[in-house]
């Protein structure tokens, strides 16, 4: 029974300091996993375009007050571009409207659109 006791004490020790080590690399990925996304206040989790504003997602010229002083009842803006969004804000410290122009590239760059908003297809042909 000691055998066991002090083999287990022993691995979680081991365990344990693996762990701790080398937290610059799963801690992040832990982070900005779903899990947060389900905690109050873990980013994500907001219902109304109030919330939104109160996580930072409004400035002057992407106004979310007139929604709220009317009443708007829907959902607010959508879950999974608001955590890309905060995400690009934490990371590259960047204000809102910079970070919603990077993602926004992002999104283009992805979807094959190139920086003037004209498709990167080699085979579209346009007549303007």
């Amino acid at each position: 029974m000691t055998y066991l006791l002090y083999t287990l004490t022993f691995l979680v020790l081991i365990s344990g300091t693996a762990l701790y080590l080398t937290r610059a690399a799963w801690l992040p990925r832990l982070q900005s996993s779903h899990l947060y996304t389900h905690l109050p206040g873990g980013g994500g989790g907001s219902s109304s375009f109030a919330d939104d504003m109160e996580a930072g997602l409004s400035s002057s010229t992407f106004d979310l007050a007139g929604n709220v002083a009317d009443g708007d009842g829907r959902a607010g803006l959508d879950d999974g571009a608001k955590r890309e969004i905060l995400r690009i804000m934490k990371k590259r410290r960047l204000q809102f409207d910079e970070a919603r122009r990077v993602y926004m590239e992002d999104r283009f760059r992805a979807n094959g659109i190139g920086p003037d908003g004209r498709p990167r297809d080699p085979k579209f042909v346009s007549f303007s």
